[in-house]
């Protein structure tokens, strides 16, 4: 008989020495990174095939050296990625992080937390607790209310809308009818049809000359609805779209879904973090009366992917849409106080979950609420900023005006139709890529292909925006004379 005469350890375990040479040289790798980061282009970009070259192989058998596996880490995967925490990466909702953020996910890593129950995490869960009640007091939400985290908007866009359905619905959906406008994320309509709707059970309100959805004709809507033997139950409102920044009139629709005993879901996971400005707080009014709310603290909180947040008004609720009693799971219930502690896995889907309150907690606890709000802060003016510089500019035309850190705009050289604006816009991301100074994307307003720039990083200067728009008109200009824009 063949014997393969390599033994392989049955463990995974380094020295003392090696874990340490080993972390020392992985912090290193993040600290060179994060104090080079104005330096290197905004994106860096491969194609399949390209990659597929550099890096394809079967699973080895034998491990290789680890400095080895860092090299081609830092040659040829990190040097492709758009960097999230660039000053100047503009683009959809940039991930800014912190680096107090970045040990702490280190941390829970290491020692390997899981705080799906009480019984096995109850250090971990009571930070998490504590923490999802920060975010629910400044929030405005009241007492008794709570949350829970989760991996980002999608999944606590679902958090909300599946406690909706069980607290509202209960058993049957049908005929039940959901409202929100066409400037709602794209989660909550993958979360509506996950949730078991039906496409006709979704009815979009239509939105006002400022993109926010008209409360006027949601309660049209719903009074129409009802007539017909219809069964209104949610509305999805949104505090800070991705397009544009629009934050919905929450006062007003909150007005409606008293009156007419519906659930109120405010989609945050962009603005809401907002709400630690005076300019946010006045924005976001309203948001505090909503029976579910989400956020996400890898946007406007600097946290490093991933980690999103869902609020409901009781959270009972949570308990009573997620909860279940499995007999494996039996001690973990027979051992708690249930008035008081807490097992996170009855608050949404995961039982076994990552112990994403520790960087957000650190962060606070670390940094102080006042950095944080100077740096929302910070992040509001620099789209104000954008805006001034763009006009002066004076090739360019406003879209959408600065609004919680976005701006959408136009390049527009004279003699251009929509059309070719359009095309002219699209070409123009091209450009913008393959230079690399900065990153920015396009997105749709009314018809129209725009660009826009988001621009929440605290690291970003007034030189980074000013030589960014120096950049997008250069590309603009070097587009339109090799005729990507048309002239009429």
């Amino acid at each position: 008989m063949v014997t393969d005469s390599y033994d392989p350890p049955a463990d995974f375990e380094l020295s003392a020495d090696e874990m340490r040479a080993l972390g020392y040289r992985v912090i290193d790798m993040i600290v060179d990174h994060h104090s080079s980061l104005a330096d290197k282009s905004a994106t860096a970009f491969s194609r399949r095939d390209d990659l597929e070259r550099l890096l394809r192989e079967a699973p080895p058998g034998m491990g290789s050296d680890p400095e080895s596996v860092l090299a081609t880490l830092e040659r040829h995967v990190f040097s492709n990625i758009m960097y999230c925490t660039h000053p100047r990466h503009f683009a959809w909702v940039p991930g800014p992080s912190n680096f107090v953020g970045v040990l702490a996910d280190a941390l829970a890593s290491g020692v390997n937390v899981c705080p799906g129950t009480w019984l096995e995490s109850s250090g971990p869960s009571q930070i998490e607790l504590i923490t999802t009640e920060w975010l629910v007091e400044l929030c405005g939400l009241p007492a008794g209310a709570g949350g829970v985290f989760v991996s980002g908007g999608s999944i606590a866009n679902l958090t909300g809308l599946a406690t909706a359905r069980q607290i509202k619905l209960g058993a049957s959906m049908d005929g039940a009818v959901i409202y929100t406008s066409d400037q709602a994320h794209s989660s909550n309509w993958k979360n509506i049809r996950v949730l078991g709707f039906r496409p006709e059970q979704t009815r979009l309100i239509p939105v006002d000359a400022h993109l926010m959805l008209d409360a006027a004709a949601l309660s049209d809507a719903v009074d129409e609805d009802r007539r017909n033997g219809k069964r209104p139950f949610c509305v999805i409102a949104t505090a800070g779209t991705t397009n544009t920044g629009t934050v919905d009139p929450l006062d007003a629709i909150a007005d409606v879904c008293e009156k007419q005993d519906l659930w109120l879901h405010v989609d945050g996971a962009y603005g809401a973090a907002a709400v630690l400005t005076e300019r946010g707080r006045a924005l976001l009014k309203g948001m505090e009366r909503a029976h579910s709310l989400v956020l996400d603290p890898h946007k406007w909180l600097f946290q490093p992917f991933d980690i999103g947040c869902c609020l409901v008004r009781d959270v009972r609720w949570l308990e009573e849409s997620f909860s279940e009693h499995p007999e494996y799971l039996q001690d973990t219930r027979d051992k708690m106080d249930m008035s008081r502690e807490v097992n996170f896995c009855d608050r949404g889907v995961q039982l076994t979950r990552a112990f994403r309150a520790l960087k957000l907690w650190m962060s606070i606890k670390v940094y102080g609420l006042d950095r944080f709000r100077a740096a929302i802060d910070q992040g509001i003016s620099n789209a104000e900023r954008a805006q001034d510089l763009l006009q002066e500019h004076g090739s360019f035309e406003i879209i959408t005006p600065a609004q919680i850190g976005v701006v959408t705009f136009r390049y527009r050289p004279p003699n251009c139709s929509d059309d070719d604006l359009n095309q002219l816009a699209r070409s123009m991301f091209d450009g913008i890529l393959a230079d690399g100074h900065a990153l920015l994307t396009t997105t749709v307003i009314n018809g129209q292909t725009v660009l826009r720039l988001c621009t929440i990083n605290p690291r970003t200067t007034d030189e980074d925006i000013r030589s960014t728009i120096e950049m997008i008109a250069r590309v603009g200009a070097d587009s339109y004379s090799s005729g990507d824009g048309a002239r009429e």
